[in-house]
């Protein structure tokens, strides 16, 4: 299957899997579902794994512990922003790990002391942030602020993330490996989070159902965004992979009545721009870049 065809599957399936998610966060509380999630994901990479003779063993304990941590934060504060923001609002804020990159790449440039910073780069960091300003002011009141601090938050963290998933990669860790561990940390934070939360609550068929689609859809829209990226050209899969907020849109305005104003889509249409411009410039800096934004 060709890459471009990959990733825009991938982006539905990522869009069905947020849409699981603001289903399930009426019965299940974040921890829950991000328990669940990972529980599948923890089943269907391990028996992957071990089904084909590989190894559980690893030389890199501690780089798995602080890609788990900052990638289950991220996935943590991502379910709760999608049980309490319009689904499109909710998704478009995790994408922004890319501009989080982008001023990680200004950071660094500045700690390595270099003279100058590529405005191009400004640019899209400033462009990012505007475009987060208006998607917000339309979408949230009081009561959902603190939902969208988190959307927000998450993005940072899931750029965190694919920091580190660089490092274990050029240190010669499997990436099934690198899932499962990061589904381990995902069960046991889950937990952690939905004891904290109120505990786990009892089930029903619907429930059962909506739970176990997010960890299906989950683990394989994962494989075929990282397929695509490893056959296809990163700046066009970085550009198919917007039509998860394009789905997730049409999702929100069909199945929930979420409000369309012309500054929610100008911010989406400015956060696509400047995540797709600091993709550019990060691949030309030969520096890592999200890759999966949706998936931590």
């Amino acid at each position: 299957m060709p890459a471009p065809l990959l990733i825009a599957i991938a982006s539905l399936l990522f869009a069905v899997m947020g849409l699981c998610v603001k289903l399930a966060s009426l019965r299940y509380n974040a921890g829950e579902i991000v328990f669940y999630r990972a529980l599948t994901g923890l089943l269907l990479m391990g028996g992957w794994i071990v089904a084909r003779g590989g190894s559980l063993r690893t030389p890199v304990a501690g780089m798995h512990f602080w890609r788990s941590l900052s990638g289950v934060s991220a996935l943590c504060l991502w379910f709760y922003a999608l049980g309490g923001l319009p689904l499109a609002t909710a998704m478009t804020l995790n994408y922004t790990s890319s501009v989080w990159m982008a001023l990680f790449l200004m950071g660094g440039a500045v700690l390595l002391g270099a003279s100058r910073i590529d405005g191009r780069l400004v640019a899209a960091v400033l462009t990012g942030f505007v475009g987060v300003a208006l998607i917000l002011r339309p979408t949230i009141d009081q009561q959902q602020l603190w939902h969208g601090l988190a959307g927000l938050v998450s993005g940072l963290f899931a750029a965190m993330a694919y920091l580190q998933v660089t490092a274990l990669g050029r240190v010669g860790e499997p990436e099934t490996r690198v899932v499962f561990y990061f589904s381990l940390g995902g069960v046991l934070a889950g937990a952690v989070f939905a004891l904290f939360g109120g505990g786990f609550g009892s089930h029903t068929l619907q429930g059962l159902a909506l739970l176990l689609a997010i960890g299906v859809l989950a683990s394989l829209a994962q494989w075929m965004m990282t397929r695509a990226y490893s056959i296809g050209q990163t700046l066009s899969n970085a550009a198919l992979q917007y039509l998860g907020i394009v789905f997730s849109f049409g999702f929100g305005v069909w199945l929930f009545d979420d409000p369309v104003t012309w500054m929610a889509l100008a911010g989406m249409a400015l956060i696509m721009a400047a995540g797709l411009t600091a993709t550019l410039l990060g691949n030309n800096a030969r520096v890592p870049t999200a890759a999966t934004p949706t998936e931590t």
